[in-house]
């Protein structure tokens, strides 16, 4: 019989690339990952590690024991989301991880109404980039979260995860106003980006280079509203999502880019059906809907006004 728990472990290998980092994630020591995974292998009566210069990687058989040890994994999220759907009432914590926009525009409304309607609730916000969520999810620090890519830089598909979409942007090119701009004329301004591993940065990267140039970063910033100030008072130009984008400083003209960034809501596969993650889905459509709303109407008056 194979132990879940071993299983567990050698997800966490294949996800997360090394020892260290698996020790590191379940606050292990890397000699009792170790050990742990050699007791998997006399379990399975196969190996199911190699080494590869100084690391260890999946033998084929290791590679087909992880597919289904994910599979396993999801079947016990079923289940314990079944058994949560017996109770009377929603209770405990519920760990949200959500990047810094949506938890200034999506998420207050969603959890005044989950607050309401659910007071059992022990609601924790995490505010995270969108790259940290995958493995706070794996790693339990998290029961759900809301992340997103750009259809120019799309996220590949993870069977480890269960995600539901939530919106789509359109994302702007922000500059200085009274500047005539499009993407190809910024070739020689100052940008500014997210920092560096993080999902806006490499957008605007990959956005310029599709324009047939190297964007010359000059700052780096990763609140949305500090962007801005900086494009207003004319140190460089960047890229604001429509979200970011709603009610823009003085100075600055956004021009709209064939790109859109996408929303999603994410758990573990198997997660989904736990009614705590599903009130949660339900509330954070309702508030975007919401929020949308009012922010479309605002940008149609503004129009309408000529400003």
């Amino acid at each position: 019989m194979l132990d879940v728990r071993r299983l567990r472990l050698l997800s966490d290998l294949a996800h997360l690339g090394t020892i260290a980092a698996v020790a590191k994630a379940r606050t292990f020591t890397p000699s009792a990952v170790s050990q742990q995974l050699a007791a998997l292998e006399r379990e399975a009566g196969v190996p199911l590690l190699e080494r590869s210069g100084r690391r260890v990687v999946l033998t084929p058989a290791g590679a087909v024991l992880v597919k289904h040890a994910d599979a396993v994994l999801a079947a016990l999220e079923e289940a314990g989301a079944a058994v949560a759907a017996a109770r009377d009432e929603l209770s405990g914590p519920l760990r949200i991880g959500a990047f810094p926009t949506a938890v200034r525009t999506l998420l207050p409304g969603a959890l005044v109404t989950l607050g309401r309607e659910h007071p059992g609730l022990e609601l924790l916000v995490t505010e995270l980039d969108p790259v940290d969520a995958p493995d706070a999810l794996r790693e339990r620090r998290l029961d759900v979260a809301l992340v997103h890519d750009y259809d120019v830089l799309p996220d590949s598909p993870d069977a480890g995860f269960d995600d539901c979409p939530l919106l789509e942007e359109t994302v702007f090119l922000a500059v200085p106003a009274g500047t005539a701009a499009d993407l190809r004329s910024t070739k020689d301004a100052a940008w500014i980006a997210g920092s560096p591993g993080t999902v806006c940065h490499s957008v605007a990267l990959q956005l310029c280079r599709s324009a047939g140039f190297t964007p010359q970063i000059r700052h780096h910033a990763d609140d949305f509203a500090a962007v801005l100030a900086l494009v207003a008072a004319g140190l460089g130009v960047s890229l604001v999502p429509e979200l970011a984008a709603a009610d823009p400083p003085a100075g600055v003209q956004l021009l709209p880019l064939p790109a859109h960034r996408r929303t999603r809501v994410t758990c573990r596969s198997g997660g989904a059906v736990h009614p705590a993650i599903a009130a949660f889905t339900a509330a954070v459509q309702d508030s975007t809907a919401c929020y949308l709303a009012e922010v479309r109407n605002k940008s149609a008056h503004r129009c309408i006004e000529g400003v």
